[in-house]
């Protein structure tokens, strides 16, 4: 029966994959020489409209790769794990806020810098997943190929965050090294047995699920500020 669901679910993302992959708008910052033109000649508007729809795409793939690894590999009592992951994640120490209320009081240069910190400290994490998902004998090709698109694309996700920032905040050129450096810290990469290796990965999936959600809200919320409506307390 759990075989059954896992090809169920495998299948229902194959068949959605190429859909999701049309309708994205390429958010590919960097031109030949490394600098970020291509997305500083996009008005303000649509840039931001690009950025939402990565972090949309990013955080239902994530959603889709903690489900599939769940039944793949977790062992069902281990399940409830999923509502305790947050308390185990490497990003809970950052000054972000968490409760729709501090949310809400945050200036939107906050917004934009928590989203940037966000992504920033998920590129080692991901790399190390990558790297131990091709060790396992059993995993599925769209678990793989998920994995390293959303790596990818939080790649360009930070390059397009960067551009805003600079467009918005009338800030100067932003890099990796130069946002929150005092906050990311290396990503510890062990190798332990196979079964902590299963709830590490799959600890790792359900944060950074939980921190693609909390991309998505803030950026939402900054374009609800910027069309002016009189109320975005939904986000």
């Amino acid at each position: 029966m759990n075989k059954l669901k896992v090809l169920q679910a495998w299948l229902w993302c194959v068949s959605l994959w190429p859909c999701w992959l049309s309708h994205a708008v390429p958010l590919d910052c960097k031109d030949e020489t490394g600098s970020l033109a291509q997305c500083a000649s996009i008005s303000q508007e649509k840039l931001l409209d690009r950025v939402i729809q990565h972090a949309e795409l990013i955080y239902r793939v994530s959603e889709e790769s903690c489900t599939l690894f769940e039944d793949m590999f977790v062992p069902y009592p281990l399940h409830a794990l999923r509502s305790q992951g947050g308390n185990l994640c490497h990003t809970k120490p950052f000054p972000i806020p968490g409760s729709k209320s501090e949310i809400q009081q945050i200036s939107d240069k906050w917004l934009l810098h928590s989203v940037l910190m966000l992504v920033q400290s998920w590129m080692e994490p991901l790399i190390y997943l990558q790297t131990t998902l091709n060790r396992y004998d059993d995993a599925p090709d769209a678990l793989l190929n998920k994995t390293k698109w959303v790596s990818d694309k939080l790649l360009s996700l930070e390059q397009g965050v960067v551009v805003l920032i600079r467009k918005m905040l009338d800030e100067g050129i932003l890099t990796s090294s130069s946002i929150f450096e005092h906050t990311l810290t290396p990503y510890n990469e062990q190798s332990p047995e196979v079964l902590e290796s299963v709830l590490r990965n799959y600890n790792l999936l359900i944060c950074f699920k939980k921190d693609a959600h909390k991309m998505e809200t803030f950026l939402k919320l900054l374009k609800c500020r910027q069309s002016n409506k009189l109320s975005c307390v939904s986000y």
